[in-house]
């Protein structure tokens, strides 16, 4: 039974770590993203800029421990190492459901999204696990020996996690779990559907009895059925609050709008061209690849001329520095604005490009490996 627990509580922990390091490592930029949210709940802002290069070195961490446990390899430092990252996650995850500092801890990217008392039940189970492994580290037997095995093996899974990190990374993720993913119809995800019941809110009313000083929160329901309001020693102190009881349906788009620098909304029109439309994306232009953009106008400049496809460049920017970069590096698309973070998830990219079609994300492409002009007239504007 010990041996059988073992076992188990080494696979279970070992493929655990290997898939979650995988799943972050297909989209290091969001995992990036999410350790942001982390930062500046701990009032690290400067560890900001070096937040995409920390999310690739856990996710190769966690698929190196994972391997290495599966292997039976270095048995001392690996359950060391691992009771560490969990130690670690496990704080972190109860800070954000305690607190509700971060709604979601990214274990599973976007794959799998957790709540946070979720990802801390999570972290508690597999806390318990390698404190077992810990304690029983001496047990845990080695698929070999040999020394040399052992560092072929090590070194080709952390090749393999770096190699895999940097090519998500350089390109886009290989599996896409966002709502704007290739083929999804973004009018289709914004919209709310027939009879779909929307979210449920109460009205809470602060009251304060005049004559005992005594003060309780109720419901505007409650405050209508007892009729309190009849009774003139009761007042309502303060701003009445909203207070959601019930979730109800949720678009998988719900934060996107597109306008332009007058905040004139133009999210419907471009969103719903019948047409070819080039979109271009840069959530934030100080630190868009200048390179990249270049290679992006040049492609949006032979559409427009030689098919008339329509081009646009979304950003959250501000409009006069948009205006400025645009002056500065010769942009042809037209200009539109919207929040960084669906602009973050459209493409995972800074800048990056979709083609849309009648709403429908027809492909998109990291500025690293967008195809030339020829091939997307090619395969698409031609025909």
């Amino acid at each position: 039974m010990k041996k059988a627990a073992l076992n188990f509580s080494r696979i279970f922990v070992g493929v655990l770590f290997i898939f979650s390091g995988l799943i972050k490592a297909n989209d290091p930029l969001g995992f990036g993203y999410k350790l942001q949210e982390y930062f500046e709940v701990f009032h690290m802002p400067f560890l900001s800029g070096m937040a995409t290069g920390i999310a690739i070195l856990l996710c190769v961490f966690e698929i190196v421990l994972g391997a290495l446990l599966l292997f039976g390899f270095w048995r001392k430092q690996v359950t060391t190492g691992l009771l560490v990252v969990i130690i670690f996650f496990t704080f972190l995850t109860f800070v954000s459901a305690a607190f509700k500092v971060v709604t979601s801890c990214g274990c599973f990217g976007d794959a799998i999204p957790l709540t946070p008392w979720q990802s801390f039940s999570k972290d508690l189970v597999l806390l318990a696990m390698i404190v077992y492994l810990f304690k029983n580290r001496d047990r845990i037997n080695p698929v070999t020996n040999d020394a040399r095995w052992q560092s072929g093996l090590f070194a080709i899974v952390l090749t393999f996690s770096l190699m895999f990190s940097q090519f998500t990374y350089s390109r886009l993720p290989i599996l896409d779990f966002l709502p704007y993913k290739v083929g999804a119809s973004l009018p289709e995800l914004m919209k709310i559907p027939a009879g779909a019941k929307p979210d449920e809110y109460l009205i809470m009313y602060n009251m304060k009895n005049k004559e005992t000083g005594e003060t309780k929160v109720m419901s505007d329901k409650d405050y209508l059925k007892t009729e309190i309001w009849k009774d003139e020693n009761w007042e309502i102190v303060g701003e009445p609050e909203s207070k959601l009881i019930k979730k109800g349906y949720e678009p998988k788009i719900k934060d996107l709008q597109i306008t332009d620098a007058s905040g004139t909304d133009y999210t419907k029109e471009l969103i719903e061209n019948p047409y070819y439309n080039l979109v271009i994306v840069a959530y934030n232009l100080k630190d868009a690849n200048e390179e990249g953009m270049a290679k992006l106008n040049a492609v949006a400049l032979n559409a427009t001329e030689q098919f008339n496809i329509r081009s646009v460049l979304l950003t959250s920017s501000s409009a006069q520095n948009a205006d400025e970069y645009s002056k500065r590096m010769k942009l042809f698309s037209e200009i539109f604005y919207a929040d960084a973070v669906p602009l973050k998830s459209m493409v995972r990219a800074n800048p990056g490009i979709l083609l849309l079609k009648n709403g429908v994300v027809i492909n998109k492409w990291h500025y690293n490996n967008v195809p030339s002009f020829d091939e997307l007239a090619e395969k698409y504007f031609a025909k």
